[in-house]
């Protein structure tokens, strides 16, 4: 349990630098099965006892029909933190690799993943949709974007999605993804392994290998990336100047 408070207080800080909640909000977390989605639930379960904002969460999974992927044990977890929980169950997978069989399969996956998420949100009375992406990913996004597209861009730790209306927050980005693995492990959370055949094979998973390759010569280079992206800042990233972490160089996540 200590752990899981440690680890909610990094996550608490990130919410209160970017004012992610607010009071009444009801938010939706969107669980994929992964080690991250599972913290990030967890977390906000743990916060949601002491937050002075009250909120109010759900959990909520779009199974995207590949086989072998069992979510019971996720829907066990969500009892047991009392967080109601919804399997949406889709033919994505059939769409996307069988029917259109696209050259670049995540894109799609991952918009029409997002499109049912955004309506069941709706459906389930929710405003805001907390997502599981951390520290290691914004860096890998940012480098993805000077690398293949020319561009100094990254997602926004929150953003208003103006057609959905839903506010999407990303609580997880003072977290550095070894932690959060750790943490999953420790608690014994009911992590779903992805039977997806672009699993690991993505152009993100070569960023990932480039900078693990590039920081065995330069071990902050992550946390210098991270911070350039917030003193620069990247539209979205200045955090509320009273509350602004301390990012120092060579300072990793926590």
């Amino acid at each position: 349990m200590d752990s899981l408070n440690a680890f909610t207080g990094v996550v608490r800080r990130c919410v209160d630098d970017y004012g992610m909640i607010a009071p009444g909000d009801r938010i939706a977390v969107g669980i994929s099965g992964g080690k991250d989605s599972l913290v990030l639930l967890a977390a906000l379960a743990y916060l949601r006892r002491y937050y002075p904002a009250p909120f109010a969460l759900e959990g909520i999974t779009i199974d995207t029909g590949f086989p072998g992927m069992d979510f019971s044990g996720v829907e066990k977890m969500c009892g047991e933190l009392g967080v109601p929980y919804t399997r949406v169950p889709t033919d994505i997978r059939e769409i996307v690799f069988d029917a259109r069989q696209e050259e670049n399969p995540c894109s799609l996956c991952s918009k029409m993943r997002r499109g049912a998420l955004n309506t069941t949100m709706k459906e389930h009375g929710c405003n805001k949709l907390a997502l599981g992406h951390h520290f290691d990913d914004a860096v890998e996004t940012f480098m993805m974007s000077l690398l293949f597209e020319g561009r100094l861009s990254c997602f926004k730790p929150v953003t208003y999605m103006s057609r959905a209306d839903v506010t999407q927050i990303r609580p997880l980005l003072y977290i550095g993804e070894q932690r959060s693995a750790n943490l999953a492990k420790q608690l014994g959370l009911p992590v779903v392994k992805s039977t997806c055949p672009m699993d690991r094979t993505s152009k993100r998973q070569e960023i990932k290998d480039l900078l693990t390759a590039l920081s065995a010569q330069y071990p902050d280079l992550r946390s210098k990336v991270f911070g350039a992206m917030q003193r620069l800042p990247l539209d979205g990233w200045g955090p509320t100047p009273h509350e602004r972490i301390k990012t120092r160089e060579g300072k990793k996540a926590e």
